[in-house]
């Protein structure tokens, strides 16, 4: 096929235009927390069900087995490279200009690819450079044998990162360039300099975390944006970030809604973010439920589900280092994004 359609009688998937007049398809396939030894199998069998979008990072830990399951899947027939869209992201320890690049060809390498669709700014900050053989992927904290293990932030101003960002694109290694977890005002500033401003924004995204402003914001400057953990909870229960009860799958209010339409709480929660014109990354390694998250297409959301779903949001964030990095090392580092 053309990567258009897809064989398990689920709606075509829509694709999202960047400014490149590239097509990024709205429903990819998330690999955070995916572990290693499903990870080749997942990926096949995501590709095997449609999905034409993957979303990795070197931070993930697992794009070597992310790119065994998609030399698999091209050797067993299953989909081109061409008809492939793989995302990677850019991480903290490589911000310094001297180190984007290297770290951009590691993770092709890990993919055994020649390109990446879209490289991604993981986070708005830089921390200290931890070479390849020291520790790959490096994670938050520098040296985790110190005496005081420590997350240690360096000074290197996001222009010096996005000038090197551009000359990536410029080689062939990514397609496309992008960044995470930034808001408005990072985004107005990096386009007064940006030649390349970026095309894709990838935050997180969900009913309990709706971001109508900053979704205007990026619709207004043509800027595609990627939801990442559209069900809301699920991924942070075992990291304790999050509780059951905030799981927006048992919300009552997107259960009604998948009732009425004979679909499932998951469905909903996709479509919801499909409809409002971004694409969204599910992940699971259950073969039923990756099927599932991709069928999601073939019913529209009416506008009293829209409205009823746009009361949901709490401006609840679940991905927080202002949170979570508090907990690193025994001191702990507070790192907020978010005002």
């Amino acid at each position: 096929g053309n990567g258009d359609t897809h064989p398990n009688g689920g709606a075509s998937v829509p694709m999202l235009r960047l400014k490149s007049h590239d097509r990024l398809p709205a429903v990819g396939f998330g690999l955070w927390k995916t572990p290693r030894d499903v990870c080749a199998d997942a990926v096949v069998a995501a590709i095997s069900a449609g999905y034409r979008h993957l979303d990795c990072a070197c931070d993930y830990g697992n794009e070597a087995q992310v790119g065994e399951g998609i030399r698999r899947a091209i050797d067993e027939g299953l989909v081109r490279r061409e008809e492939l869209w793989v995302t990677s992201k850019l991480w903290n320890t490589y911000h310094s200009a001297e180190h984007v690049e290297m770290a951009c060809r590691k993770s092709l390498s890990d993919l055994q690819l020649d390109y990446v669709d879209l490289y991604l700014v993981h986070f708005p900050f830089a921390t200290r450079y931890v070479p390849f053989e020291a520790r790959y992927p490096p994670e938050w904290i520098y040296d985790p044998d110190a005496p005081v293990p420590q997350l240690e932030l360096v000074p290197v101003p996001l222009h010096e990162t996005w000038r090197a960002m551009e000359a990536l694109v410029g080689k062939g290694l990514a397609r496309n360039i992008g960044m995470c977890n930034v808001g408005c005002q990072t985004l107005r500033d990096m386009m007064t300099y940006a030649a390349i401003p970026p095309a894709v924004l990838q935050v997180e995204l969900h009913v309990y975390n709706q971001q109508p402003n900053l979704l205007r914001f990026c619709r207004e400057n043509g800027i595609v944006v990627t939801g990442f953990s559209p069900l809301g909870a699920p991924s942070y229960f075992e990291l304790g970030m999050a509780t059951q009860s905030e799981s927006a799958l048992d919300n009552a209010v997107i259960q009604r809604i998948a009732d009425k339409h004979g679909k499932t709480p998951a469905q909903v929660l996709l479509a919801w973010g499909v409809q409002r014109g971004c694409a969204v990354i599910p992940k699971s390694t259950v073969e039923a439920r990756i099927r599932e998250n991709l069928n999601v297409c073939s019913f529209t959301l009416d506008e009293a589900d829209l409205k009823d779903i746009a009361d949901l949001d709490q401006g609840r964030r679940f991905n927080d280092p202002a949170e979570f990095a508090q907990g690193m090392g025994p001191l702990g580092t507070f790192l907020p994004i978010y005002d």
